[in-house]
């Protein structure tokens, strides 16, 4: 039965008081206020908090959903953005192995980089019951917060950031920070810098953010951006066009697809890696060290964000605190596809 505040409300068109309002309200965890509707351990002033918010609304918990939260499935949800991408089939991995563990089954759905099917699954995981999802996110529109709202089951978010949702990142700035000083410490002034769309702001502006503010540390350095694709055949096309154009001697791709894609293109130019320029990309991917010159790279943790991201979306769903942001670390590795400007000027 619908409150006088909640039937006003419904008169006026105006939405439904959810729990998603009550957190932010109160500045809590939507997990705090679940936990404190079904009796869990709040700590004093946050329940007062909660209490005076729920009372000044007219929230009243909607039994039927209450229902159907109580029903666990045992199912997880997990979006990705490609089937072809190594980095997300490494973190896919390890959530297998973890949920399996944990005696959960695991849907995964496919939105081949469409952020328009990337919502569409969401939705549709939702219809299919499952406790909680992980979302690999490309960009984060406001189709997906609608979504977020609507369907009010956890959610983890990999690999980019939202406000209030749990979220694991790597640190995409500093990466880029330790790869761009690199290239400069090697003393090269022309540099390429093969992008993506900066809609993705974790590679796209994060990532690049990190590079530029290194080179801007020597004011010699010169750059030039392009974006390309996360595809390898289409980043291989714009190469083709890219390099046979630039004088730069040192490449920097901002995805290690992006790299082999480079490598490809220099080879097939006639001109020789690191002789002729410099390559290097992000990920740590198997493919970029079994060609010939290995390729520098940064390596991320992949395993250890699968691993980290089931350990978070099982906590919210047993209505536990958890981070809204946790930013994992990574490691340059340098291999023989980079060396100093002087040295390729000798070779």
């Amino acid at each position: 039965m619908l409150c006088f505040e909640e039937r006003n409300r419904k008169k006026r068109g105006e939405p439904m008081i959810t729990i998603t309002d009550i957190a932010n309200k109160a500045g809590v965890a939507k997990s705090t206020v679940s936990r404190y509707l079904n009796g869990g351990s709040v700590s004093p002033k946050t329940k007062m908090k909660i209490e005076k918010i729920i009372k000044e609304t007219g929230y009243k918990p909607n039994p039927f959903a209450q229902s159907l939260k109580a029903r666990r499935t045992n199912l997880i949800g997990t979006i990705i953005p490609r089937l072809d991408s190594y980095s997300t089939n490494e973190a896919l991995t390890a959530i297998d192995e973890e949920l399996r563990k944990k005696n959960r089954q695991h849907m995964i759905t496919n939105s081949n980089q469409d952020p328009l099917i990337e919502v569409e699954n969401i939705y549709t995981l939702a219809k299919q019951k499952v406790d909680g999802i992980l979302l690999f996110a490309g960009a984060i529109t406001d189709a997906h917060r609608v979504a977020f709202q609507k369907i009010d089951i956890p959610i983890v978010v990999l690999g980019q950031s939202v406000d209030g949702r749990a979220c694991i990142i790597h640190n995409d700035e500093q990466a880029g920070y330790e790869m761009g000083s690199y290239i400069r410490e090697l003393g090269h002034e022309r540099i390429l810098l093969l992008t993506v769309t900066e809609a993705d702001i974790a590679i796209g502006q994060r990532r690049k953010k990190g590079i530029i503010r290194a080179l801007q540390e020597n004011s010699n350095c010169t750059w030039t951006s392009h974006e390309t694709s996360f595809v390898f055949d289409e980043a291989y096309e714009d190469c083709k066009k890219i390099i046979q154009k630039t004088d730069a001697t040192a490449i920097i791709c901002l995805t290690d697809t992006i790299a082999l894609a480079a490598m490809k293109a220099i080879h097939e130019l006639g001109l020789k890696i690191p002789n002729d320029f410099s390559l290097s990309g992000f990920g740590g991917y198997a493919a970029g060290q079994i060609v010939t010159p290995p390729i520098t790279t940064v390596h991320y943790p992949y395993k250890k964000l699968g691993k980290l991201a089931v350990q978070t979306l099982l906590q919210s769903m047993d209505g536990g605190e958890v981070p809204e942001l946790q930013v994992l670390s990574n490691s340059l590795h340098i291999q023989e596809s980079t060396s100093g400007y002087h040295q390729q000027l000798d070779a």
